[in-house]
C-alpha cells in the first residue's frame, strides 16, 4: 500500500511539472523574443481571393494587385518569437505591414508593436492565415480586385484571409540539382560466385 502511495505522488508530482513546462511554453510564444536568433525568410503572398500577390506600395498602401515577380510583392518575414508569430515587411520599400485600431491594414517603417506582428495558422486546405498580434480575431484578407478588407469583418473561414507561400520568381533556395552518375564497381570473387549462382 505505501508502494502505491508513492508512486502515485511521484506520477502527480511529473503530471504537475508537464502542465507548468506546457504553460511555460505558451506564454513564451506570447512574448517577443528579443534573445534568439532571428529566423529570416523571402517570400511572396499569393492571394486566394485576388489571384494576385500581396504588395507594400511607396505611399505605404498595402494591396493585393501585384504580379508574380513584382519587386513590391517580394516580403521579408521576420519571426518575433519561436513559434508562430511573424513580422512582414516589404523588401522593397521596408515598410511593415501593420493593422490599426479601424481594422485597416497600413505600412509603417518601425514594425516593434503588437499591432504589426501577425501569427501564421496552416489551415486544412494548405493555405495560411494570418490573424494579427493586437487585434486577436481580426485578419489580413483582400478582395477580388486585391483591396484590403477590414479585419473587423474577417474570419478564419472566409476565402478573403486564405494565402499561398510563393516563393520571388527567379529566387532558388537550393542548389541546382545535379545529374545521377552511376559508377561499375569491379567485381570480386564473392559477387562473381553470387554471379553465377544466381544465373543458374
Amino acid at each position: 500500500m505505501l508502494y502505491i502511495t508513492s508512486m502515485l505522488g511521484y506520477l502527480l508530482m511529473h503530471l504537475f511539472v508537464i502542465c507548468l513546462q506546457a504553460q511555460h511554453v505558451r506564454e513564451q510564444s506570447l512574448v517577443t523574443d528579443q534573445l534568439s536568433r532571428r529566423l529570416i525568410r523571402t517570400y511572396q503572398l499569393y492571394s486566394r481571393t485576388s489571384g494576385k500577390h500581396v504588395q507594400v506600395l511607396d505611399n505605404k498602401k498595402i494591396n493585393a494587385m501585384a504580379e508574380d515577380g513584382d519587386p513590391h510583392a517580394k516580403l521579408i518575414v521576420e519571426t518575433d518569437t519561436f513559434g508562430s508569430r511573424v513580422r512582414i515587411k516589404g523588401a522593397e520599400t521596408g515598410y511593415y505591414i501593420c493593422m490599426n485600431k479601424k481594422g485597416k491594414l497600413v505600412g509603417k517603417t518601425n514594425g516593434r508593436g503588437k499591432d504589426c506582428v501577425f501569427s501564421e495558422i496552416v489551415l486544412e486546405n494548405n493555405y495560411t492565415a494570418l490573424q494579427n498580434a493586437k487585434y486577436e480575431g481580426w485578419y489580413m484578407a483582400f478582395t477580388r480586385r486585391g483591396r484590403p478588407r477590414k479585419g473587423s469583418k474577417t474570419r478564419q473561414h472566409q476565402r478573403e484571409v486564405h494565402f499561398m507561400k510563393r516563393m520571388p520568381k527567379g529566387h532558388h533556395t537550393t542548389e541546382p540539382h545535379k545529374r545521377f552518375e552511376f559508377i561499375n564497381y569491379p567485381f570480386n570473387r564473392r559477387s562473381k560466385r553470387t554471379r553465377y549462382s544466381s544465373s543458374r
